[in-house]
């Protein structure tokens, strides 16, 4: 008995030990002394960082500080702004997304993009939104392959119980929340493995905000997440890690909780206590 109970106390002490050692975290992506300008007005001035792997990141501050601009860097849509000129390195499990060998299009096949406002395509069905980027990016041998990458998209977008009996319909007919996560389904469709998101709820009301953050806490598990929004409380509520721009500088960027309750910077003390912004 006491043999067995020795046995006993060493295996729930290793158990302990397993509980207690620390997750390795992959870091997805990785941000090295960027800078970006639009002709000669720099936007974003010298920002590192690191991103991990199937965690929601926040980017936080006032209008105009960049945060826009630094996300659209990411997968290169801000070299096709007017003027749109970028420096420094963005690095996807360690490959330069800035390489002279490396395919933009590509890039924004792995990391897809959720805009401010709600881009759907009014003059498709609601099939045909989600099955756009598809088309753009692989070819279907079957039609049932297609068909079941939508179906699979719209559940993940918690959208398929909504629509299931009007895929047909216009994407224009659904309502501000539903377009939004029509748009969420449509980026998850290409299999990206970051998604970016610039103020995803900025036009929704409080009800379509919360299924955009159920929605946003649910799609983590399968994929990172990037969202640039000016709700301090929706980065406190749905982000692991937040990261504070001020002009075009990233001033700090720590765990979310971290961030909200002892910020090391005091400009990010005044920004989140409401004395500026």
């Amino acid at each position: 008995m006491v043999h067995e109970a020795v046995n006993q106390a060493d295996k729930e002490s290793r158990s302990e030990a397993v509980a207690a050692a620390p997750v390795h975290v992959r870091n997805i992506l990785e941000v090295k002394n960027l800078s970006a300008w639009y002709g000669n007005m720099m936007a974003v001035n010298n920002l590192t960082m690191s991103i991990h792997s199937r965690s929601i990141t926040a980017i936080i501050g006032p209008s105009g500080c960049g945060k826009s601009t630094f996300i659209r860097c990411l997968n290169r849509m801000h070299e096709v702004s007017d003027g749109g000129r970028v420096e420094g390195k963005v690095l996807l499990d360690g490959k330069d997304l800035y390489a002279r060998d490396v395919d933009p299009v590509e890039i924004r096949r792995r990391i897809g993009m959720v805009f401010q406002k709600p881009s759907v395509f009014p003059t498709m069905s609601i099939f045909d939104n989600v099955a756009s980027g598809i088309s753009l990016t692989r070819l279907w041998s079957r039609k049932r392959d297609l068909q079941d990458v939508v179906e699979r998209s719209l559940k993940k977008a918690a959208l398929w119980e909504e629509v299931k009996d009007k895929l047909n319909q216009s994407g224009g007919s659904l309502s501000g929340g539903q377009q939004q996560r029509l748009c969420i389904a449509r980026a998850i469709a290409i299999a990206p493995e970051i998604i970016l998101m610039d103020e995803p709820c900025s036009a929704l009301d409080p009800i379509s905000t919360l299924k955009i953050e159920e929605l946003m806490l649910e799609i983590k598990k399968d994929y990172t997440v990037i969202i640039v929004t000016h709700n301090m409380q929706q980065a406190a509520r749905v982000s692991d890690r937040t990261g504070f721009m001020l002009l075009g500088e990233l001033i700090e960027y720590a765990p979310t909780k971290e961030v909200f309750t002892v910020p090391k910077d005091k400009r990010t003390e005044d920004y989140i206590t409401g004395r500026f912004g």
